[in-house]
């Protein structure tokens, strides 16, 4: 009985070495990533968005997005409907892996738009955070994040999917899909509804249960030219 239980032991020892070899395999890959996205200190975009919500038609309409390390986030959308999460984590990956106090697991592999990626799940150690978990999915050789799932304390879960091209090197998407379910955002706290006709009342309430869809396709950066932090006011 002894010699099992020593047994048992020493696997959950070998076990536990493993988990905490993947971990920090995993937390250099993670600070890779962020040193290719700490090379952005500001941008300016421009591009389309494309909203999708249940009881919502809207068009596609012209946004202006502006960025300042380490997380000022802000988008200016022409007219319509603007619906993301406040603080602009849905698009701007730099303020998910911002923190230096987080565990970083290996937890497979997976293939995203015909890339092999390694899944990493981002555990912040953080209490005050309010991102609880952030599943990720890097594409190692060009250290870009194609595919993150985050769930957060107040705001419920939200998915992304990046495309990458010309700005690739910076470690920014061409194009961001962004899918979220109403129900779990509090309004007004966690969606930013921007309406034209005045029936926010009304709508706020079909937003509820529903699920929700926001495209933006980048059509031209401005890298690292300087935003003043007025934008952000």
């Amino acid at each position: 009985m002894k010699r099992i239980i020593r047994i048992l032991f020493v696997l959950f020892i070998f076990q536990s070495i493993a988990l905490a070899g993947f971990s920090q395999d995993m937390r250099a890959l993670v600070q890779k990533v962020k040193a290719k996205l700490d090379l952005v200190n500001d941008y300016v975009a421009e591009g389309k968005m494309k909203t999708d919500v249940a009881f919502i038609k809207a068009p596609v309409g012209k946004v202006k997005i502006f960025y300042k390390k380490p997380n000022l986030f802000k988008l200016k959308r022409d007219h319509g409907i603007s619906i993301l999460p406040k603080g602009g984590v849905s698009v701007n990956m730099s303020s998910v892996i911002a923190t230096t106090n987080y565990v970083a697991l290996y937890a497979g592999d997976a293939v995203i738009d015909g890339v092999k990626t390694k899944i990493v799940k981002l555990l912040p150690m953080n209490d005050n955070s309010d991102i609880v978990l952030t599943t990720m999915y890097i594409d190692e050789p060009n250290l870009l994040i194609k595919k993150a799932v985050t769930t957060t304390k107040e705001n419920g879960s939200f998915e992304m999917q990046f495309s990458y091209g010309a700005y690739s090197k910076y470690g920014l998407p061409d194009k961001v899909i962004f899918g979220f379910n109403t129900k779990d955002y509090k309004m007004p706290k966690g969606i930013t509804l921007e309406f034209e006709d005045g029936d926010k009342p009304t709508a706020a309430e079909k937003l509820k249960g529903k699920k929700g869809r926001v495209e933006i396709t980048y059509t031209s950066y401005s890298i690292n030219q300087g935003v003043s932090d007025d934008v952000f006011k």
